[in-house]
């Protein structure tokens, strides 16, 4: 596959750092809609949004938004980001999927996880205690789901299905990546099953997650797959702007503000100074975060360390201004996507010579 750009976005609902005005979810939705035409008129290749369940999201049902995008878009692929598969039923998950696969006439996609989140698992009945259990059968039902139909399928977490009809039918197999935060069993669990890795580098330096994604192709390679026919995406937050400083200057502010609300929820409401923040958009941290060439140079040196086929930028956490957002999409497609396929086409053409 060729390199490919994505975006992705929780659709949080931060208060606004200077105003402390809250965004009408309403509003929000509609923002990322446009998000989306915008990445697609550009030419990014994915736009993703997540799935979380609180009232400082405005996403709880990623398939009924990426309906609306696909209504809205031509080529661009429309995926979750993640889908928290263990809190959901698989049936529904492909049905709703092939659904958007239908709309936008085949350019749907999964990335399905476990969930770091884990509001959903009471509010739908789970019990944490079988968080892993969950998602083994779950994926076993959903990929079993693709191929087959009508399907006889029985487990201990859900109800059989005797001769089941599910319905609609996508004209192909909708593709299912495995998402994965840094836990090992996950990355082999998605060797074994021949599924592309999405992998999530959230902070810190990335240069330590490439045992991980070499644990995934020589996991592949036991398990009698091809490596090379296994696609590895990177997910990680980011902002472009114009220049290093503005993209600081813009971003900063709403990404600390987001910081702060997401983890005082979850317990552990710890400042990000902004000399933190600056050091993730430094050549070894995570963010994808500066004006193009910053962009450009810390992707390049990504793929020389981890050879991946794409990656997904978490734009503007904490709910940047709509206005900043689309610049921010359309440098990325224009300025930053041109230049890094090429340098990469050109890379893979010398490696066959």
């Amino acid at each position: 596959m060729a390199f490919e750009f994505g975006v992705y976005h929780f659709g949080e609902l931060t208060p606004d750092p200077t105003t402390g005005e809250m965004m009408n979810p309403g509003v929000h939705l509609r923002h990322l809609v446009e998000q989306a035409t915008v990445a697609d008129q550009v030419g990014l290749d994915v736009f993703g949004v997540g799935e979380h369940h609180r009232t400082d999201f405005a996403v709880s049902a990623p398939a009924v938004v990426l309906a609306a995008m696909a209504q809205a878009t031509d080529s661009i692929k429309l995926s979750s980001a993640v889908t928290v598969l263990s809190s959901d039923d698989p049936v529904r998950v492909f049905q709703q999927f092939a659904t958007v696969d239908l709309l936008s006439e085949g350019r749907a996609e999964i990335i399905a996880g476990r969930g770091s989140y884990t509001e959903s698992f009471p509010l739908f009945g789970y019990d944490l205690s079988q968080y892993n259990e969950l998602f083994a059968k779950k994926l076993d039902l959903l990929l079993k789901l693709r191929d087959e139909n009508p399907i006889n399928w029985e487990g201990q977490l859900r109800a059989p299905l005797i001769d089941g009809d599910v319905t609609p039918r996508p004209d192909r197999q909708i593709p299912v990546w495995i998402a994965v935060g840094g836990t090992p069993a996950s990355v082999v669990r998605a060797a074994k099953l021949e599924l592309p890795l999405s992998l999530a580098i959230i902070g810190g330096n990335y240069q330590q997650f490439e045992p991980f994604v070499d644990l995934y192709r020589r996991a592949a390679a036991e398990f009698g797959h091809d490596p090379k026919k296994l696609a590895v995406s990177i997910a990680s937050p980011g902002f472009v702007d114009t220049s290093k400083q503005t993209a600081l200057d813009t971003s900063y502010p709403y990404f600390q503000a987001g910081w702060m609300q997401n983890h005082h929820q979850r317990g552990n409401g710890v400042p990000m100074p902004r000399r933190a923040y600056e050091a993730q958009a430094t050549t070894a941290g995570a963010f994808f975060l500066g004006g193009p060439q910053e962009i450009i140079d810390k992707t390049m040196a990504q793929y020389e360390l981890f050879h991946h086929d794409r990656i997904m930028i978490q734009m503007g956490f904490g709910n940047v201004p709509q206005k900043d957002m689309l610049r921010s999409i359309e440098i990325l497609g224009t300025e930053v996507a041109p230049v890094v396929r090429k340098e990469i086409e050109s890379l893979k053409s010398s490696d066959k010579k």
